[in-house]
């Protein structure tokens, strides 16, 4: 493929992202930051940091989709920055980790800015004030990369530990650990629908659910280092960019891969964003390259050959760009197909082969249909023949000819042949559970025997028919509890209709009780989960769903009521509602009350921050996010403490109720090193004070100074 755009810039290109005013951000190597025209890729402003990356395969700056933030590594790579983008002054650093910086993020809400680093640390940046929030759940090696949910809600990690760390901002809380890799993880993208995707350094990439931790799939590995990951905003298409020069498409709606070289460049890909207004990926590069793929390149002379009936050169096209598949000439190409293959086919049936040929015409130059059309063609010899042992009654015969020619088995004929089977067996099944009815079964079936497939149908049917006329009897009366049971006990069961017709109705079942979930009605889903509960394969599901249900109602209620307290706490368990118009709401209120109260707490006033987060006293839910704002307003009230050379009894007062009040943090450790410097004689035991936890707070421990 060809570039539609491209721009020439001096140096690596680290960073590519489209912001909220629809610019795109182009971050180089030396941190010269440009705004472009995400479309046209025209220069619209920019500013030189002048700090040179010599390492960028992790991701080394990030801007805030506000666009009001950057962060960056310094040079050295021994701390993070954080810069306002408007004033270009620096707001903070971190430079408290041990060993190098590895990573830098900001999340979307633009709340935080997150430093990790070798030591696998992973500290949180309040944006506005510059001072350090909160820490991350510890990894035990480098951290390679970070990445956040869309809604923000949720932060990942990948480690050279081999683990993917899941952190909720909304609780404040580790939600869940992801274990499954065998080398370490490299990158991490959030998906749609609860999903994760994580790549590690031998480029295997998995695709987990974050809600229960499992692995929904592993997707076919590349032979190269991946440095950079994208998708397209409809999630259709994921796209892995690697140090050789390659961008391999994936499909993500079926996990296939599509093509391991649909861009080829000369410069390893560093990074990549999808433009979704004009459908662009554009790719930045070692070289310096800024690039612009429409992925749909070739749509319009696909148009052109399906007026002029031109097949085989749309299997062309869609050879060099496997995404024009999802383009509606080849869907209509498609459709085409398929209907010619029904008319060839009829035609074959009626032995005419000359007209089959004729439908195929338009189709012969097409390299993958030519072998199908051939196949067909020949597969079709045999048919009088098999139309000939169908009349004369040789069935057994018949069924062997089909099995051989599978074609077949989509005739009439044979449609015909199945109904009759059908109606027989139901007969003899009939029979068979009648009072002396046993013989009169075996007289119907008599003309399927030779048949295998049938053969053991019968025998099961006459040597077991008691427990099948009960299997029967349980099934007519829905008592689907009972049928697993003798399905359990009686394997052979499973090749009666009735086994084929129970699953299939759970699984209606299980599609109609989401189908009701989704629109609300959940008394009509609890009803059906009831019937569901009977069945083996749905009982987990059964029980989620009804957690789900339950909770759901709840949240209704506490809506109808406006109770936000039990509606704050419902959605810290099912995290969907947080997409449901309430949630929402709810949402935006907790974050512009947790804005205010981070104001406070940046300057240590515990009074400001509790006025500003009294309406979430009584919810438990946000005791761990409350908790973390005090913890960081007490710090601040020690720093300032420390600063001001207050007593040195108040002092070691201060860290000995703040280790019982949270815990024995990073933030606690760090000033105690610290204060001990300027305090040397102080003999307080850092290591046997007694402490508390983030997840034990009360709002009732609530204190003006943590001095005091």
């Amino acid at each position: 493929m060809k570039p539609v755009r491209n721009k020439s810039l001096d140096e690596a290109i680290v960073l590519l992202k489209i912001i909220d005013n629809n610019t795109l951000v182009v971050v180089d190597a030396k941190t010269t930051i440009r705004l472009l025209d995400k479309n046209s890729l025209e220069m619209i402003d920019g500013f030189k940091v002048k700090i040179n990356h010599q390492y960028y395969k992790s991701r080394v700056t990030d801007f805030s989709s506000d666009g009001n933030y950057f962060t960056t590594l310094s040079a050295d790579r021994r701390e993070s920055k954080l810069y306002n983008a408007k004033s270009k002054r620096i707001v903070s650093k971190v430079d408290r980790h041990h060993g190098e910086v590895s990573c830098v993020g900001i999340d979307p809400l633009s709340r935080y800015m997150f430093s990790c680093g070798d030591d696998g640390k992973t500290f949180a940046i309040d944006v506005i004030s510059g001072k350090l929030m909160f820490s991350l759940p510890l990894h035990a090696d480098t951290i390679n990369d970070i990445a956040f949910s869309d809604n923000g809600n949720l932060v990942a990690t990948a480690s050279f530990d081999r683990i993917v760390s899941l952190f909720n901002l909304m609780t404040m809380s580790s939600k869940i650990n992801l274990k499954a890799h065998s080398k370490a993880v490299v990158k991490v993208l959030f998906l749609s629908k609860n999903r994760l995707l994580s790549i590690d350094k031998s480029s295997s990439v998995i695709i987990w659910d974050t809600n229960t931790g499992k692995v929904l799939h592993r997707i076919a590995s590349v032979h190269d280092d991946v440095i950079s990951v994208s998708k397209s905003d409809d999630e259709k298409f994921l796209f892995l960019g690697t140090v050789l020069g390659y961008v391999v498409l994936y499909d993500l709606y079926t996990y296939e891969l599509l093509c391991m070289d649909y861009i080829k460049l000369k410069s390893s890909i560093i990074s990549m964003v999808f433009n979704q207004s004009n459908k662009n990926l554009i790719l930045g590069t070692k070289d310096g390259q800024v690039l612009s793929y429409d992925i749909f390149d070739g749509e319009n002379e696909l148009n052109d050959f399906l007026r002029l009936k031109q097949f085989s050169s749309i299997e062309k096209k869609v050879k060099d760009n496997p995404i024009l598949t999802n383009t509606q000439a080849y869907l209509l190409m498609n459709k085409i197909w398929e209907k010619t293959l029904t008319n060839a086919r009829i035609a074959l049936q009626n032995g005419d082969k000359k007209k089959a040929e004729s439908f195929f015409e338009f189709f012969k130059g097409v390299p993958s249909k030519n072998s199908k059309i051939q196949k067909i063609i020949l597969e079709y010899d045999e048919f009088p023949k098999f139309i000939l042992l169908v009349k004369q009654g040789k069935l057994s015969l018949a069924y062997s000819l089909a099995n051989n020619h599978p074609m077949y088995k989509e005739s009439k004929i044979y449609k015909s042949l199945e109904e009759s089977w059908k109606k027989s067996f139901s007969q003899a099944q009939k029979c068979a559970i009648e009072p002396h009815g046993l013989q009169k079964a075996k007289d119907i079936l008599a003309p399927y025997r030779g048949i295998s497939e049938k053969t053991i149908m019968i025998q099961d049917l006459v040597t077991q028919f008691a427990v099948y006329s009960r299997f029967s009897k349980e099934f007519s009366q829905k008592k689907f509890k009972n049928c697993f049971e003798l399905l359990k006990q009686n394997k052979f069961l499973k090749s009666f209709p009735e086994y084929g017709a129970i699953t299939r109705y759970g699984d209606d079942l299980y599609i109609k009780v989401q189908e009701l979930i989704s629109s609300n009605d959940r008394n009509s889903a609890s009803k059906i989960l009831e019937v569901l509960r009977d069945f083996d394969d749905f009982k987990e599901d059964v029980i989620e769903l009804q957690k789900e249900i339950d909770n759901k109602q709840k949240f209704f209620n506490a809506e109808e009521t406006d109770d936000k307290v039990s509606a704050y706490n419902i959605m810290s368990k099912v995290e969907s509602l947080v997409n449901s118009k309430y949630g929402k709401q709810l949402q935006v209120q907790w974050n512009k009350d947790l804005e205010i109260a981070n104001t406070y707490a940046s300057k240590g006033d515990s009074a400001g921050v509790k006025k500003s987060l009294n309406n979430y006293m009584k919810t438990s839910s946000k005791y761990v996010p409350i908790a973390t704002v005090f913890s960081w307003c007490f710090m601040v009230q020690l720093e300032d403490a420390l600063n001001e050379t207050a007593n040195q009894v108040r002092l070691e007062n201060g860290i000995k109720n703040y280790i019982k009040n949270f815990s024995k943090d990073e933030n606690i450790e760090y000033f105690f090193d610290t204060m001990k410097k300027k305090y040397e004689k102080s003999k307080l035991n850092f290591e046997l004070l007694p402490q508390g936890s983030l997840c034990m707070w009360k709002p009732s421990m609530i204190v003006d100074s943590i001095l005091d």
